[in-house]
């Protein structure tokens, strides 16, 4: 049977950014998750495990620099995909300094796999 997990406000800072500076010290970015999984009955061996899913995202994060929040999305999704039991990734990244900086709420990313 498939089922939906949702993971909201998984945090970590990141060097992620096109500006001049933004690479250069940690910034702090945000994401939220909904996967879809396959589950068998009421045991963790049969379907994918929440935190190794928040684990993925975060190395992500704090992984490699990109320059798009877009590709920082694409690359917290095929991570999160690459783990046994998950169907499907959505990530939506928020970027809250690039917020502040443009007095908006929010400025983030999506991207969607299977």
């Amino acid at each position: 049977m498939s089922h939906v997990i949702r993971v909201r406000g998984v945090r970590a800072e990141g060097r992620h950014g096109a500006s001049a500076g933004e690479r250069d010290d940690p910034q702090p970015f945000e994401v939220d998750l909904e996967v879809e999984v396959e589950a068998t009955g009421d045991d963790l061996d049969t379907t994918a495990d929440y935190r190794e899913i928040v684990a993925a995202a975060r190395a992500t994060i704090e992984g490699e620099p990109v320059t798009l929040i877009e590709t920082l999305a694409e690359r917290i999704v095929d991570a999160v995909a690459g783990i046994s039991g998950v169907q499907s990734c959505r990530a939506v990244v928020h970027k809250p300094r690039a917020a502040e900086r443009l007095s908006v709420d929010d400025v983030s990313a999506e991207a969607t796999s299977g």
